[in-house]
């Protein structure tokens, strides 16, 4: 028992929540999921006005003022003695850049395709599951994980960053967070252009990298407070005049 206490809280829920993301990828319902949604002639929700036009593309709006928000809080000017209160502040800040930047780059470098480029739905493309890695689907690939889906997701990050000092707000964003990514996921898989397992998996990525960041970051501020000398010891470095 002892040494799961041990074990860090993050950590755990890493793990829990990677379970259901292996299970749905263990029960092949991508392609089942998607011909529910498709015909031969493709995805009718593809070109709709509520899953392109307002999810799609206020999705990228969103998450592009989200980061902006951001960037205006973290410029604030400090109120006297805020610093520890500011310096969550750019953490939060590249935290996010960090999901917005890390799981799109996986994207880019994917051979998965997407849905919509299935042969059986008009495109040229065959079914290769994500883990056949370096298996060719005949596709244009680039598809895996979910790019859209972290314009919610990625702010997930405040979380880890503002739960030890605003732990209402980090509550709060974590949900948010999650609802958002899920909608704008599944308007993508409405559209033919994620597998649901493309959106799972983008939700538990920008969950490890911002657990990751925020365990780097206390990582690198225990560090500094154990590198910089305490008032104790340097009274011990400097002679009492008053013993003398």
């Amino acid at each position: 028992m002892r040494s799961l206490r041990r074990v860090p809280g993050d950590l755990v829920w890493t793990l829990i929540t990677l379970l259901p993301v292996l299970a749905w990828d263990a029960s092949g319902l991508d392609l089942p999921v998607a011909r529910l949604l498709a015909n031969a002639r493709g995805f009718p929700w593809r070109d709709n006005w509520l899953t392109y036009d307002l999810l799609h593309e206020g999705g990228r709006l969103l998450a592009a003022l989200g980061v902006l928000a951001l960037l205006l809080y973290a410029l604030l000017p400090r109120r006297p003695q805020a610093g520890a209160v500011h310096a969550p502040r750019w953490r939060a800040f590249g935290a996010v850049l960090l999901n917005l930047g890390a799981v799109p780059a996986l994207k880019r470098n994917s051979l998965t395709s997407c849905p919509w480029d299935l042969a059986e739905f008009g495109g040229s493309a065959r079914y290769v599951p994500h883990w056949d890695w370096g298996v060719l689907d005949l596709g244009p690939g680039h598809c895996f994980p979910s790019g859209h889906a972290v314009a919610g997701f990625a702010f997930i990050a405040l979380y880890f960053v503002w739960r030890s000092h605003r732990p209402a707000w980090a509550r709060r964003a974590l949900w948010l967070a999650l609802a958002v990514g899920l909608t704008l996921g599944l308007s993508q898989v409405l559209r033919g252009a994620h597998y649901v397992s493309h959106v799972a998996w983008s939700a538990w990525l920008c969950w490890t990298l911002s657990a990751a960041a925020s365990a780097l970051s206390r990582a690198l501020a225990q560090r500094r407070r154990n590198d910089t000398p305490t008032s104790t010891s340097k009274s011990t470095l400097m002679p009492d005049i008053h013993t003398r």
